[in-house]
């Protein structure tokens, strides 16, 4: 390895050329340094040979011994001879600077500004943006999904309105897409989003209903009911061939009619059923996805649930979506519905359409993507609420709240993703404040906040916000445990800022 490091080195001061340089004891330099590399190759081969002949006349381990002497030798010349050509070649170096001082300012100038040029993305970035990509987010393709499930469930309700057309059920309207994956915040990887649609449903020809909001001292009603009364329409039978009139036709023509009314299919007693309904819709959809082009190509499957149509689709590439489906009634011309979703009691009568913000809160998602900085991290940081919050006591809903406050309070140009580290805070601070106060309001009651561009009813507006964390004033220790829980949270947060995931 020396030898073959010596001879490159005696190759390159043999062929290095000087061309710009006009000192008179260049050429008398080079001459030195070529006598000297070839006294050192004769050296070397003098060495060589005294190697060969000695083989001959001594044992393997005086051999040994003497080319360990020779080796001495050869190291000491081999490694003057390196240091030799390596200071020549540095003088010739340092020689050309002051001929070419000009040229090497510019050089230099220019080679600074480039290094500027590349230490300044680095040094613009602030620890937000560090934090921000050390994360490891999802892979997820949420965006592209909720545009092919929100097509596929409308193709699926075209069919069905065109085959509910001279019957009594509920006209089934376009879905609506809710909840956290159309909200653009879901933590979850692709095979394990559900994607979660409403389908607003209004009474049938003959048909009306009447919302019954329960006790209106709790806000959003949990009890709500939808109340379904039959309509006079001989008037409209002069328009309408053979159309029935249920409150005054004759009992024997009624039982003529093939198509009973809503109260005989989807209701108990005069109130629409959940579970009715529920089965009704699923055995529609298996029905009309027969119908669809995609079905060639892909599978279906309904899952069993009481209150909502599930959904599981796989397509041609053995690609797996979650898909549920709800039902509701709109109030009014607000963005509140009495819909089919799930509470939080542990058993939730049939006749019961709890009141829901789920269209409000997919409403104000849209107005702040709308009205935000196009590099907007609002939705990474509720993605990272989510995330943190796996097995805790509080709920996505209680974090959503906190993050849809912030959102009307601090300017959106301060959620881009170098404001990151400082927006999670903020988070954080709201919430413990929360926590100490024992008070989180509702977002949508009694908040001036609210865009105007999301209609609520009339007494949204004006009531009293509902407390979300009132079990915490009623209960001392629920308080503690929150308090625990809180540290909890905030300490795993500082673990995924710190090491990513």
């Amino acid at each position: 390895m020396v030898l073959a490091t010596f001879f490159v080195l005696t190759f390159l001061g043999l062929i290095h050329s000087p061309a710009k340089v006009g000192y008179e004891l260049d050429d008398a330099r080079n001459e030195y340094m070529r006598q000297r590399a070839e006294e050192l190759q004769e050296r070397m081969m003098q060495l060589l040979l005294e190697i060969e002949e000695r083989e001959k006349e001594q044992s393997w381990v005086h051999v040994g011994a003497l080319l360990l002497s020779v080796l001495q030798h050869w190291l000491f010349w081999a490694y003057g001879g390196v240091a030799l050509l390596f200071f020549w070649n540095l003088w010739l170096l340092l020689r050309d600077i002051p001929e070419d001082e000009s040229s090497s300012e510019e050089e230099s100038s220019s080679s600074d500004e480039q290094q500027n040029n590349e230490r300044n993305p680095v040094e613009g970035r602030d620890e937000g943006r560090i934090f921000a990509e050390r994360i490891q987010w999802p892979v997820q393709n949420i965006q592209v999904n909720c545009r092919v499930v929100q097509s596929m469930v409308g193709d699926l309700l075209r069919f069905t309105r065109q085959s509910l057309t001279n019957t009594f059920y509920p006209v089934l309207h376009p879905p609506i897409g809710v909840g956290s994956a159309f909200e653009g915040w879901s933590p979850h990887e692709n095979d394990t989003v559900v994607y979660r649609l409403l389908v607003p449903m209004t009474a049938p020809r003959g048909h009306s209903f009447h919302l019954e909001l329960g006790n209106e001292e709790e806000l959003p009603s949990r009890i709500s009911c939808i109340r379904v009364e039959l309509e006079c329409t001989c008037v409209r039978e002069q328009d309408f061939e053979n159309m029935v009139c249920f409150l005054h036709q004759p009992e024997e023509e009624l039982r003529r009619n093939p198509e009973p009314n809503l109260l005989q299919t989807l209701c108990t007693g005069f109130y629409l059923d959940v579970h009715k309904t529920s089965n009704w819709f699923q055995q529609l959809m298996k029905r009309a996805y027969k119908f669809l082009p995609e079905s060639a190509r892909s599978h279906i499957g309904v899952l069993p649930s009481r209150r909502s149509c599930r959904l599981r689709t796989i397509d041609v590439f053995d690609r797996t979506l979650f898909i549920e489906i709800m039902f509701g009634v709109q109030q009014d011309d607000s963005a509140i519905f009495l819909s089919s979703e799930k509470t939080e009691a542990i058993f939730t009568p049939d006749t019961t359409w709890p009141q829901s913000c789920a269209v409000a809160e997919i409403k104000f998602f849209q107005y702040i993507k709308a009205h935000a900085q196009q590099d907007s991290f609002h939705l990474r940081c509720m993605q990272l609420c989510a995330r943190i919050l796996v097995g805790n006591y509080f709920t996505t809903y209680v974090l959503k709240t906190v993050v849809m406050h912030l959102l009307t309070t601090i300017p959106l140009e301060s959620w881009r993703r170098r404001d990151f580290l400082q927006r999670m805070d903020d988070i954080m601070q709201y919430l413990h404040c929360c926590i100490v106060e024992k008070r989180l309001d509702h977002f949508f009651f009694g908040n001036e906040e609210v865009p105007e561009e999301i209609i609520l009813p009339p007494h949204f507006q004006t009531s009293r916000p509902p407390n979300l964390f009132q079990h915490m004033a009623q209960e001392p220790t629920v308080h503690a445990r929150a308090l625990r829980e809180f540290q909890e949270l905030r300490d795993r947060l500082t673990r995924l800022l710190t090491f990513g995931n």
